[in-house]
């Protein structure tokens, strides 16, 4: 049950022969969308600070569930969650709605569901905002060959393509110790431990560092993965090579204004060196924050979208 008195009641929208679990908010704001869509292992919540701040800016917010997530959809087929599944149920959305086109906010996978849409569907996307996770070059191999390659087997995208079933049971067993444990910021350093890194975690018995957020907060995230189980979501890791080869033929060049914010302390991604070359109207911003950007930041996180924003409708005018 989500338990936060601003958080909107979802309604469930059959799109792209799924049905995902939305959360939509200044409808009075019709003809200015904007669509938020979370990570791994997310749930549309994560938006709860960002939403308010964009009704109040005249958007209207819509924030599914992805498949696989919370109380959307979740098919048996790994291959229903590539990224042509998972960039149609967006502009189903779109279509359901009655909009040509939006802006889209990305975190995470999110993240990379939202550049992917600007590429297979440019004419959908008019903005895109993305946190975490910048442009994905593709490169002559598929990625997870190359993870395999440079980080071995048990990297966590290899892990969950080449053991799959594995590390969903672990986590579906220690639902609430694993989402208790990720969610944490200010860890300290350590050396790698042997294992697959999410499946250590999951087991292992206190967290460290501080909690990004409240225990009534992630008790939103644990009810929602309690609710789907793990495997829709990682079903998405496990389409990452399908991905490499759907995207082979279409232009790799994001032409709309784009914004991209990156967590300063986020040991998970690193900055991207040819972010421009790709993305040409990008403009950068970093956050003295981790991974959970915009839970760890909210307000900050907030103003730099709100600026963006209104500083690309100024110019639009």
């Amino acid at each position: 049950m989500i338990n936060s008195t601003d958080f909107p009641e979802p309604a469930i929208i059959p799109v792209n022969g799924v049905e995902l679990e939305v959360f939509e908010a200044g409808r009075e704001n019709k003809g200015k969308p904007i669509v938020l869509c979370h990570g791994w292992p997310e749930h549309a919540y994560s938006w709860r600070h960002l939403m308010p701040v964009l009704v109040e800016a005249g958007y209207h917010v819509i924030a599914p569930n992805q498949r696989g997530f919370g109380n959307s959809s979740r098919p048996a087929e790994v291959t229903d969650y590539d990224i042509e599944h998972l960039s149609g149920d967006l502009v189903a959305l779109l279509d359901h709605y009655g909009y040509d086109d939006a802006t889209f906010v990305g975190h995470d996978w999110g993240a990379f569901v939202v550049w992917s849409l600007a590429l297979l569907h440019p004419d959908r996307v008019n903005k895109v905002i993305n946190l975490s996770l910048p442009y994905q070059v593709r490169g002559e191999t598929p990625w997870i060959e190359v993870m395999e390659q440079f980080l071995g087997g048990d990297f966590y995208f290899v892990h969950f393509n080449r053991q799959p079933g594995i590390a969903d049971a672990v986590f579906d067993a220690n639902t609430s110790r694993f989402i208790r444990n990720l969610y944490r910021k200010s860890v300290p350093p350590a050396p790698p431990e042997p294992g697959m890194a999410f499946v250590n975690l999951a087991l292992a018995e206190a967290p460290l560092g501080e909690p990004v957020m409240s225990d009534s907060d992630l008790a939103v995230y644990i009810s929602g993965f309690e609710t789907s189980g793990f495997t829709g979501g990682i079903n998405w890791y496990r389409n990452l090579d399908r991905n490499w080869h759907l995207l082979a033929d279409v232009d790799p060049i994001i032409q709309q204004p784009a914004l991209m914010i990156y967590g300063d302390r986020d040991v998970a991604v690193p900055r991207s060196e040819s972010l421009t070359e790709f993305v040409p109207h990008v403009e950068v911003v970093g956050l003295d924050c981790g991974h959970w950007i915009q839970e760890e930041m909210p307000e900050e996180t907030n103003q730099v979208i709100s600026q963006w924003l209104e500083q690309q409708d100024a110019t639009s005018d």
